[in-house]
């Protein structure tokens, strides 16, 4: 376990701007971009990809690099393995958010109002609500854009972080004071 340098009371308090995801795509260049991020930025650490023992290690060497670096560091796993992983939160789908884990961010994906509505009842911290513009990930699929991005991040209770598709250009068009990315950072 990592101890936590930054804890999840400072991250609510002042919740990053700015969010890099990982991912099996930008697995190569995290460690740059970790570094690139201005200080106290987030990451959320998924790597679906890796068997559970590489996951951990990679998590483990992620991690101090980004608390180094005063970053906000959020697993994408169930609140107990985040705090058993030492992070400062967990990420995932509204209705896995467990109410129980008090200390950790809770944070939620989001695509519909339904699942904003999911992330209100279960007292999310925030959510990443997606996609806003299309994505590499997910070609062809029907991203939200900026009107209907507005219109939904407006009936969250919880504040909003912009993903899918995201640039510093694409953010500054938004104009969206919080956003992430994967390959937009990487």
């Amino acid at each position: 376990m990592i101890p936590r340098q930054t804890c999840p009371e400072l991250c609510r308090r002042a919740l990053p701007q700015l969010w890099l995801l990982s991912d099996v795509r930008n697995d190569a260049a995290l460690e740059a971009a970790l570094a690139r991020l201005p200080r106290g930025s987030g990451f959320i650490y998924r790597h679906y990809h890796l068997p559970p023992e590489a996951r951990a290690a990679r998590y483990y060497a992620l991690a101090k690099l980004a608390r180094r670096r005063g970053h906000c560091v959020i697993l994408a796993d169930s609140a107990q393995t985040a705090s058993e992983w030492g992070a400062d939160g967990s990420y995932g789908a509204p209705r896995a958010l467990d109410p129980r884990r008090a200390g950790l961010l809770r944070l939620a994906a989001a695509h519909s109002l339904r699942e904003i509505g999911d992330a209100n009842r279960a007292g999310a911290d925030a959510v990443l609500l997606s996609p806003v513009f299309p994505t590499r990930s997910h070609p062809g699929a029907r991203a939200l854009g900026p009107l209907r991005f507005r219109l939904l991040a407006a009936l969250s209770d919880a504040p909003v972080i912009a993903l899918g598709g995201m640039t510093q250009k694409r953010a500054d068009r938004l104009q969206w004071p919080h956003w992430a990315a994967i390959d937009g950072l990487s």
